[in-house]
C-alpha cells in the first residue's frame, strides 16, 4: 500500500509538472513572440490582446485574462451550477501569473535587438502556434483547462445548440476579424492570426493523439501461459485470454487479446519471440484507449451532476 501512495502521489507531481510547463508555453507563445510584434489571434487571450492594443496598453493581458475568466466562472456557475476541476483554476491563476513574468522580462521578447528576434514576420505566429498548440496539449492531457472560450461554450450550449467545435471556429473568426477595427490594422494581421490557429489547432492534435498512441495485440501461440504471465507480472498489463480452435488442425487454444502503448510493443515482440519462435501476431492500432492503465476521461470543466 505504501508503495502504491508513493506511486501515486509522483503521478501527481509529474502531471502537475507537466501542466505547470504546458501554462508557461502557452503564455510565452503570446508574451514573448505575438504581442511584441503587435499580432492577435483567437481564443480568449486573442481577445485579450485587441483589447490592450485598443486602450494602448493601459488594460494588460495578465490581468484581462484574470478578470474576464473570474467573471465567467462566477457566471456560469450562476447560470448552469457547473462545478470547475482545482486544475481548471489552477491552470487560470498560472496563466496570468506567467503572462505577467513574461511581460516584465524583455530580454525574452522576440523584438529587434533580442536573442529571440525572427526577422520574418510570418515567422512568429508559426512559433507562436507552435508553443500555444503544444502547451495547450500538455495541459489538456494533464486534465486541466485555460478556461475562457472553454467556459462561454458550455455556457452557450445550454440555451443553443451550438456544438463547442462550431462555437470556438466562430468566435476565433470573430475576434481576428476585430483587429480590423484597430487604427492602422491591414489584411495581412489577419493572415498572421490564421496562421497561428491553424498552426496551433495542428500541433495540439499531434500532442494529444501522439501520446496516447496504443495497439491492440492478438498473439496465438503454444506458450500462452508463459506470455500471460510475463505481461502481467512485468509489465504490468492487463490480458484477456480468448477461447479458439484452430480449424485446420481442430486443436483447441487460447487467443490473448492486449492493449498496450506504442512503446511497449517491442518489448513484447522480443519476449514473445525468445518463447516461441513459431508463434503468431496480430497487431492493430488502437486510439482513443480509455480505463486503468491509460488515458482517463478527463475534463477541466465538469457539469454538475443533477439527483
Amino acid at each position: 500500500m505504501e508503495i502504491q501512495a508513493k506511486r501515486k502521489l509522483w503521478k501527481i507531481i509529474g502531471e502537475y509538472a507537466v501542466m505547470i510547463l504546458g501554462v508557461a508555453l502557452y503564455c510565452a507563445s503570446w508574451e514573448c513572440f505575438m504581442i511584441p510584434n503587435d499580432l492577435s489571434s483567437g481564443g480568449l487571450t486573442g481577445l485579450c490582446t485587441v483589447i490592450q492594443y485598443a486602450t494602448g496598453g493601459r488594460l494588460k493581458v495578465s490581468f484581462l485574462y484574470a478578470a474576464i475568466n473570474v467573471f465567467l466562472l462566477l457566471l456560469a456557475f450562476a447560470v448552469m451550477g457547473a462545478k470547475f476541476g482545482f486544475k481548471t483554476i489552477c491552470c487560470i491563476a498560472l496563466a496570468s501569473l506567467f503572462f505577467h513574468l513574461f511581460e516584465m522580462v524583455p530580454q525574452l521578447h522576440s523584438v529587434e535587438g533580442r536573442f529571440l528576434f525572427v526577422p520574418e514576420k510570418w515567422m512568429i505566429p508559426a512559433i507562436g502556434g507552435l508553443l500555444e498548440g503544444g502547451g495547450l496539449g500538455l495541459i489538456f492531457r494533464t486534465g486541466g483547462s485555460t478556461g475562457g472560450s472553454d467556459i462561454l461554450a458550455l455556457i452557450v450550449n445550454k440555451f443553443w445548440p451550438v456544438t463547442p467545435g462550431r462555437f470556438f471556429l466562430i468566435s476565433d473568426i470573430i475576434i481576428v476579424l476585430s483587429l480590423l477595427l484597430l487604427p492602422g490594422r491591414a489584411f495581412a494581421d489577419l493572415v498572421y492570426g490564421f496562421i497561428m490557429i491553424i498552426i496551433s489547432a495542428t500541433i495540439l492534435d499531434a500532442v494529444l493523439v501522439g501520446g496516447r498512441s496504443s495497439v491492440q495485440m492478438m498473439i496465438f501461440s503454444e506458450k500462452s501461459k508463459e506470455i500471460a504471465d510475463y505481461i502481467i507480472r512485468q509489465m504490468d498489463r492487463g490480458v484477456t485470454a480468448l477461447h479458439a480452435m484452430g480449424w485446420y488442425t481442430q486443436q483447441e487454444k487460447d487467443v490473448l487479446l492486449v492493449v498496450v502503448q506504442q512503446k511497449e510493443v517491442f518489448e513484447i515482440t522480443r519476449m514473445v519471440k525468445n518463447l516461441d519462435r513459431k508463434a503468431f501476431m496480430s497487431i492493430s492500432p488502437a486510439s482513443n484507449v480509455y480505463g486503468e492503465g491509460f488515458e482517463e476521461i478527463k475534463s477541466g470543466l465538469e457539469k454538475k451532476k443533477n439527483a
